[in-house]
This record gives structure tokens, C-alpha cells and sequence, in this order.
């Protein structure tokens, strides 16, 4: 019984075989073929790889690897799936195509077909990685950036230069890694590019003594902090605000609304004066006062016009002290402090500060005197005086102080 059931199989197979040798067999075979691959590859793979997706998704999609799973997929153009999907059709396709070369009779195509795929598959599949790793190191590198900026966002302790050399630094990390984990896969012997590096390093470190100088400044300033962007500075003769900090230069506007640069290692060898480190900053203007002036109601009356003043803030609070004797006043300091200083800010304070000490003591009656001189005679009786009539000088020498 088994014997002819075998038989009749083998019967079959060679009737098979037999059809295969005429067209028309071999358009019914073809045409079969098309359907088959047609199925499974419209139909069948689709449904196959939703399952597994959603089966993944399930288990191994969450957290920081639904995240990382995302970011790829900003540089992709299609979803892993999808890309899924189309390699496995694409599979399906080759093999129909390789199965009506045989149905067809073009053996040695067949063959050759399949000896070069064969072959192309290891290359193929360290490109794909290589793409893989390129994506992969985009996706990072976006990742830092949005790293850096949140921790940036909620701490006050890292400044916007922190932040850009913490970028720059990440990002550099992660080129190198993409790049030597490539060239590792392609089997590429990293010893000699190594040595190789090590000898352009020292050439270029030879060349470029000052920006690698800049570069290290950089790297210190971003430690020691001496100021941040929008402080007011002054940084040997420029004096301005700091608009912009790189890992080799700062960036400077000065008063006259002129863009100074200034390479880091200049910065980090000369001296920094931040007059927006504590927020506040000491101005000082100097008054003269008639000798006759009672003092202390002078200086009760100028504290008390600053106190006025809505740019002077109240903490510490305005002070008078005498200075000096002037040829025509006694000089008096004025001593007030503003809040987040910039230049703007000076010069309304020091402008209102003037108003209201001129208001003050015209209203009390205090004088500001101008330059005077006394002119007496001399104890030889030369005796010189300035008469009204016109310009004229009149000397007296025998000193009755009448005209000759």
C-alpha cells in the first residue's frame, strides 16, 4: 500500500516535471509562483510584522527606550517596522525571482543570482550597521542637546557656556564613538590610525599654540565662572557686557555699540572686573558746598534727596561723606547703590541723583559755589585792582589806590 502511494508521488512529480518543459506549464507555474509571493507578501508579512511590533512594544517599549526608540525615528524616514516589512518583502521577491529562473530553465542565473547574494549579504548587513550606528549617533547627539538644555532650565548653577562646552564635549565623544565603532566593524585596525593621530596631534599642537591656548582658557573659565552673559565686565581696557562665550573666544558689546572679540587666553591672563557679580554697584559724585554752609544740614538734606531717588535702591542706603577742601567748597562724596547695574541704569541713576540734589539745595537755599579768587596787595605797596571799565587792568604803585 505505502509502496504505491510512494509511486504515485513519483509519478506525479515526473508528470511535473514533464509540463515544466513546455511553455504553457511553465507560464502555469509562473503564474502561481506570482500569486504565492503576492500573498504572502501583501498579505501574509504585513499581518506578521504588526504582531511582532505590537508584541515588542508591549514587553521592551518603555521608558528610556521608548525615548531613544523615538529619537531614531526622527532621522528615519520610515518606522522600524516598516523598514521591517520592506526587507522581508524584499527577501520574498528575490526568491520568486530566483524560482522562475529555475522554472524557466536559466540555471547558471540561478546560481550566480544566489552565489552573489550569498556573498553581498555580510557587506549588506555592515552597511546597514554602519547606517544603523550613523542614525544612532544623530539620535544621541539630539538627546545630549536636550539633556544639557533641561539641566541648564533647572539649575541656576550651570551658565549658557557650561552648557555649550558640555555640548561641544558630548557631542565630540560621540562622533569619535560612531566613527571608531565603524571603522571596527569594517575591520579596520585602529593601532595605526592611533599612532597616526598621535603624530598630527603634536603637528597640529605645534601650529596652533594659541588656539589650543584658547581652548584650554575656555575650558577654565567655564570652571572658575568669573562672569556669564549679560554681566558687566571689564576685561583689561574693554569694558562692555558679555553677549556671547565660546570654547575659544568671548564675545564683548561696549559702549558704543561696537562687537569686541577677545580670544579666552587673553581674558584668563588679564584682570576681570564683574561689576554685575553681586547684583549691586557703588556710584559716586562729588558736590561742593559754600564755606558757609552749615555742613551737617547739607549732607541731611543731599542723603535725603537721594533717598528720593527711584533708581536709588534703600539697602545699603545713600551716604554723604566730606571729602575735602576745594578752593571755593567743601567737597562732599555722594555714595547710593543700584540694583542689576547696567550702563543704562548708571547713567539714569547718576542723572535723577543730579537733578535731585540741584532741586534740594536751591530749595533750601544751599549754594554750589563756582570758582573764586581773592586778590589782595602786596607788602611792597604794588597795589593791583580789577576796576569795571571794561576790561581795563589799573595799577597803583604808590599804593593810595588812586589813578595816575
Amino acid at each position: 500500500m505505502q509502496q504505491s502511494q510512494v509511486a504515485r508521488l513519483t509519478q506525479q512529480a515526473l508528470d511535473l516535471l514533464e509540463r515544466l518543459t513546455t511553455t504553457e506549464g511553465r507560464l502555469v507555474v509562473t503564474v502561481g509562483l506570482l500569486l504565492v509571493t503576492a500573498i504572502v507578501a501583501l498579505l501574509f508579512l504585513p499581518l506578521a510584522v504588526r504582531q511582532v511590533q505590537r508584541l515588542v512594544s508591549s514587553r521592551y517599549m518603555t521608558g528610556h527606550v521608548a525615548e531613544t526608540a523615538d529619537a531614531i525615528g526622527e532621522y528615519v524616514p520610515t518606522s522600524f517596522s516598516g523598514l521591517l516589512l520592506r526587507l522581508a518583502q524584499l527577501s520574498v521577491l528575490a526568491v520568486a525571482g530566483l524560482g522562475m529562473l529555475v522554472v524557466w530553465g536559466l540555471f547558471e542565473w540561478a546560481v550566480t543570482l544566489t552565489d552573489f547574494f550569498l556573498s553581498a549579504v555580510p557587506d549588506l548587513f555592515k552597511g546597514g550597521l554602519s547606517l544603523f550606528l550613523v542614525v544612532l549617533g544623530f539620535a544621541a547627539s539630539e538627546q545630549l542637546k536636550k539633556t544639557v538644555a533641561r539641566l541648564g532650565d533647572g539649575s541656576d548653577r550651570i551658565t549658557q557656556h557650561q552648557e555649550e562646552i558640555i555640548l561641544r564635549v558630548g557631542q565630540v565623544v560621540i562622533v569619535v564613538t560612531v566613527l571608531a565603532s565603524a571603522l571596527t566593524l569594517w575591520g579596520v585596525n585602529l593601532s595605526g590610525l592611533l599612532v597616526g593621530a598621535g603624530f598630527l596631534g603634536i603637528v597640529v599642537g605645534m601650529a596652533a599654540r594659541q588656539t589650543l591656548g584658547a581652548l584650554i582658557a575656555g575650558f577654565v573659565l567655564m570652571f572658575s565662572r568669573p562672569f556669564t552673559i549679560g554681566d558687566w565686565v571689564e576685561i583689561g581696557d574693554n569694558e562692555g557686557i558679555v553677549t556671547d562665550i565660546t570654547i575659544f573666544n568671548t564675545r564683548v558689546e561696549n559702549f558704543d555699540g561696537e562687537f569686541v572679540v577677545i580670544p579666552n587666553d587673553r581674558v584668563a591672563d588679564q584682570a576681570i572686573t564683574n561689576r554685575s557679580q553681586k547684583g549691586l554697584l557703588r556710584l559716586t559724585l562729588d558736590v561742593g558746598v559754600d564755606y558757609e554752609t552749615d555742613i551737617e544740614w547739607a549732607q541731611d538734606v543731599a542723603r535725603s534727596a537721594m533717598t528720593d531717588v527711584k533708581h536709588v535702591i534703600d539697602s545699603p542706603p545713600p551716604h554723604v561723606v566730606l571729602k575735602n577742601f576745594g578752593d571755593s567748597a567743601v567737597v562732599m562724596e555722594l555714595r547710593f547703590w543700584i540694583d542689576h547695574p547696567t550702563p543704562p541704569r548708571k547713567w539714569r541713576a547718576i542723572s535723577a541723583v543730579v537733578r535731585e540734589i540741584k532741586t534740594a539745595f536751591d530749595s533750601e537755599g544751599i549754594e554750589i559755589p563756582f570758582p573764586q579768587r581773592t586778590l589782595s596787595g602786596r607788602e611792597d605797596g604794588f597795589d593791583a585792582r580789577v576796576t569795571t571799565e571794561g576790561e581795563r587792568v589799573v595799577a597803583d604803585g604808590d599804593g593810595d589806590g588812586g589813578d595816575d
